[in-house]
């Protein structure tokens, strides 16, 4: 039995997690079945989501971090077997010098197997390839009885459709089948657009989405006047010919943050000086082809281990959320009440998801304009904030994204998924979360 350390990327909950740490498949069937917690189970991955959908603070969890072995890679047809520990990095590294590459990648490298397919993710080719969970063609699932379940869209179709993006409620995945991509070279062929307001980023996204399989902004929500709702749009594609070998280069970095830093640090006028260095820092490569490795691209923020201290000890909020474009002017509301609170987020990213129908009962990612937002725990002002935006996404028919909250009510939720009366056939009376907990309660 582990106690303590387990918390989620933004927040480090008060009182003691217990967890259990199965070392193989069998020590880990055998946790699940014979598990006695008061409270309920659920696993755990890599602690990579922003709230408290990965935790459970008066149950037990199930660090599956060791249960994180390849079981097959077909390098002709680019098929990966894998347990659910095993990260985003550590495939990548084995599969892209052997001409592959996920089909799907979030903003980290570092998130689990298990965990990219219980939150659906997606990334910056949302408009051409869908979710994460569309890659997913067969899986395992063991449930609280001890009866371990394969489930594809030809098998157990319901409960793999309930599993995908299910936040763990479902069970525990015991191994999964990814079909990867193929590329001819670890580099990216990147444009770097800057844009004056939401007019010019959507143009910006229509005119590039059938060019670009990747897209994605970069936001300023600290400026206002003639420099609001400015950005940084980066769209990319893979590169036809290679410059060097396939590598997956440096996937994790050895600098790092090493102290939670003081609160006063990320104040209104430290996050305004960063958007406006940052701004013309990155429109320097403005209207110039560019070339980079993949690992830049994808995962900026993996250059810097523990990056999560820059918001101090008291941890951060991040809300993403979706409205539909017809929307837009819920969306310049919301960037008009972060300027004028003064708590502007300094890591906002805006991207388009498109009409690709995600297979999961509970995914989140739907036809709109995404944001990505993040707030330092400043206490009940920050909470009134994100309050104020949620309830803007509502009465614009919008939603927020699970993975990265801890402040969504029930009836926000209810709104947001409607096929959630349908999930709750398929969830396992065992498996729970602090998420679950306030929202299904």
């Amino acid at each position: 039995m582990s106690i303590g350390g387990y918390h989620s990327w933004a927040y480090q909950p008060e009182g003691i997690q217990r967890a259990v740490v199965p070392a193989w498949q069998h020590d880990l069937i055998k946790t699940v079945s014979e598990s006695k917690a008061t409270d309920g189970i659920l696993a755990y991955g890599n602690g990579r989501s922003y709230g408290d959908s990965c935790l459970n603070r008066s149950g037990l969890l199930l660090d599956v971090r060791a249960i994180n072995h390849i079981i097959s890679f077909d390098i002709e047809t680019g098929l990966l077997v894998a347990e659910p520990g095993i990260t985003l990095a550590q495939i990548l590294s084995v599969c892209v010098p052997k001409g592959w590459f996920l089909p799907v990648s979030p903003g980290t490298s570092q998130v689990t197997l298990g965990g990219a397919i219980a939150n659906d993710v997606h990334g910056k080719n949302h408009h051409r390839d869908g979710t994460f969970g569309r890659f997913v063609s067969e899986l395992d699932l063991l449930r609280s009885d001890g009866e371990s379940h394969r489930c594809s869209a030809l098998e157990n179709a319901d409960l793999f459709s309930a599993t995908i993006g299910g936040l763990g409620l479902t069970g525990v995945i015991t191994k999964a089948s990814l079909q990867l991509i193929s590329v001819k070279s670890s580099m990216m062929d990147t444009v770097v657009v800057p844009f004056h307001g939401l007019d010019e980023f959507i143009a910006l996204s229509q005119s590039m989405k059938g060019d670009y399989q990747y897209t994605v902004a970069w936001l300023d929500c600290a400026a206002d006047g003639d420099k609001f709702a400015r950005g940084v749009f980066l769209a990319a594609n893979h590169a036809n010919s290679p410059s060097e070998p396939l590598s997956a280069g440096k996937m994790q970095s050895k600098r790092s943050v090493p102290f939670a830093l003081p609160s006063w640090v990320l104040n209104r006028y430290s996050i305004k000086a960063f958007n406006e260095f940052y701004f013309y820092w990155q429109s320097r490569g403005a209207g110039k082809p560019l070339q980079q490795h993949f690992v830049p691209y994808f995962y900026p923020l993996d250059a810097i281990a523990d990056w999560n201290r820059i918001y101090g000890s008291r941890g951060f909020y991040q809300y993403q959320f979706v409205v539909p474009v017809s929307e837009q002017e819920a969306l310049e509301h919301i960037l008009q009440l972060i300027v004028a609170s003064g708590m502007g987020s300094f890591l906002a990213v805006l991207k388009e998801f498109g009409d690709i129908t995600s297979p999961g009962m509970l995914s989140f990612p739907r036809p709109g304009l995404c944001l990505a937002l993040d707030f330092s725990n400043r206490g009940n002002r920050t909470v009134k904030l994100i309050n104020q935006i949620d309830g803007i996404v509502r009465q614009a028919n919008g939603a927020a994204y699970p993975a990265k909250d801890r402040l969504m009510s029930a009836e926000s939720f209810s709104q947001y998924f409607p096929k959630l009366d349908q999930f709750l056939q398929h969830t396992d009376p065992q498996f729970t979360s602090d998420f679950w907990k306030r929202v299904n309660g």
